[in-house]
């Protein structure tokens, strides 16, 4: 029996608390390195502390999804999951940038960095079951569409989420630290509003969203539930050594991909700190480094709204010249442009460098997981889906302690390991030409 076919509308509320999720992850992609350095964190260090997401991610992912796919409640399996990580991550977001105040239980950034790790389970939690959930609902010929839809949210979430203590600022609302504070008051308001709005989301698609229930799910899927392997306990180890082979190969793409970002992540702000304010913005409670640190977010912001309008794009584009072709080019432009940001001295011209970075995010966050998906069990959709989280994870861990290293051996210049991550995305735009995918 054939899953039905949803209309726009019901694709787009699958993913639409993605938005809201979004908006948080991008605030603490933008804000983090630089709150960690207020609170008193060393640049040369500070790779270490971001470490939380990626080991958050590799052990929670997987139970997650393992979990959600045993799971049946009048909510549905994967979304129970999905309300409680977002009630947990904006409740993060909220204490994270206050930090500061928390001093007679923990150090400053002691507290923080719980913080971070707390956000980051929290966010992974919530993040899982919506790549399931997409995996879960729509069939096969739509999954081009409900992916490319889900990474469009996820992208337009980022923008409002990278350029909110920009906006913020532009509204006059304080981005230097007043005295005995540690963090600038449009980063603590932009969380705040990150996190309100992250609720807000996810509560449009548990209340817009209504799962297959048990007997449904088997019969779009062609699953016996009397059958004896889906009565047995599911082993991981087993689940692993039984992984269709795309499943190994998109990981080596993954790898670099996620190597790259996470590098970006890390170190632009300091990067173009050191590149384009100069001396004035040594001081982490410095003026130019503030704004550095605001200009980071106009940039990531500006890729995430490349990458809303390219993913909307993906599925005409993946039609005409394959999607293995979409993917390598996307991630190949991508490398070039983070690159290029080595030979720019200019805050606005750093913009073009995004546009290249767009196209690869776009691509990034649809098109493996539509590879994936077809060529996965629909009962084990959850727990593949956190088992290939890993080849997000392990990358990020790499980046992160390789980080100080890297960062040492250039002599101290940040701008140089955004030159290595653009090689990195490069090398994984090549490694697209060894996925052997199944039919699409």
């Amino acid at each position: 029996m054939k899953k039905p076919k949803l209309s726009f509308w019901q694709i787009l509320n699958l993913s639409f608390g993605f938005l809201g999720v979004q908006i948080g992850y991008s605030l603490q992609n933008g804000n983090t390195s630089r709150i960690l350095e207020a609170l008193g964190a060393d640049v040369h260090s500070i790779g270490y502390f971001w470490l939380a997401a990626p080991l958050a991610g590799l052990i929670v992912q997987p139970i997650i999804g393992l979990s959600s796919d045993k799971t049946w409640t009048r909510l549905g399996r994967r979304i129970p999951f999905i309300l409680v990580g977002a009630i947990i991550s904006a409740l993060a977001m909220f204490f994270m940038p206050n930090a500061g105040n928390f001093t007679n239980l923990l150090p400053p950034l002691v507290f923080g960095a719980v913080m971070l790790l707390l956000m980051d389970t929290s966010f992974n939690i919530t993040m899982q079951p919506f790549r399931a959930l997409v995996g879960d609902m729509v069939n096969d010929e739509q999954k081009n569409l409900g992916y490319s839809l889900q990474s469009a949210l996820i992208n337009f979430g980022a923008v409002f989420g990278s350029l909110l203590p920009w906006i913020l600022t532009k509204a006059n609302v304080a981005n230097v630290p007043a005295e005995g504070q540690k963090v600038a008051d449009s980063v603590i308001w932009s969380f705040y509003i990150g996190g309100g709005i992250l609720l807000l989301s996810v509560l449009w698609t548990v209340f817009r969203t209504k799962e297959y229930a048990p007997k449904e799910h088997a019969e779009y899927n062609n699953i016996n539930l009397d059958a004896p392997e889906n009565k047995e306990k599911t082993n991981i180890f087993t689940l692993i050594s039984n992984a269709p082979k795309i499943f190994w190969q998109l990981g080596v793409v993954q790898f670099f991909s996620w190597f790259s970002l996470f590098l970006m992540w890390v170190y632009t702000t300091r990067a173009i700190a050191n590149q384009v304010w100069g001396p004035e913005a040594l001081d982490a409670k410095s003026l130019g480094f503030n704004e550095a640190g605001d200009w980071t977010g106009v940039l990531f912001g500006f890729y995430s709204a490349i990458a809303a309008v390219f993913a909307l794009l993906i599925p005409t584009i993946a039609k005409a010249i394959g999607r293995k072709k979409t993917y390598s080019f996307s991630l190949i432009l991508g490398g070039i442009g983070l690159i290029s940001m080595l030979l720019i001295h200019d805050k606005n011209l750093l913009l073009l460098s995004m546009i290249g970075v767009g196209f690869a995010w776009a691509a990034i966050l649809a098109i493996p997981y539509a590879m994936l998906s077809s060529s996965l069990p629909a009962e084990k959709m959850g727990v593949y889906m956190g088992l290939f989280n890993a080849t997000i994870t392990i990358p990020q861990i790499a980046a992160g302690l390789l980080g100080s290293t890297l960062i040492a051996f250039f002599g101290g210049e940040p701008i140089m390991i955004i030159v290595i991550a653009g090689i990195s995305m490069a090398i994984a735009g090549l490694a697209v030409f060894s996925v052997k995918e199944k039919a699409e």
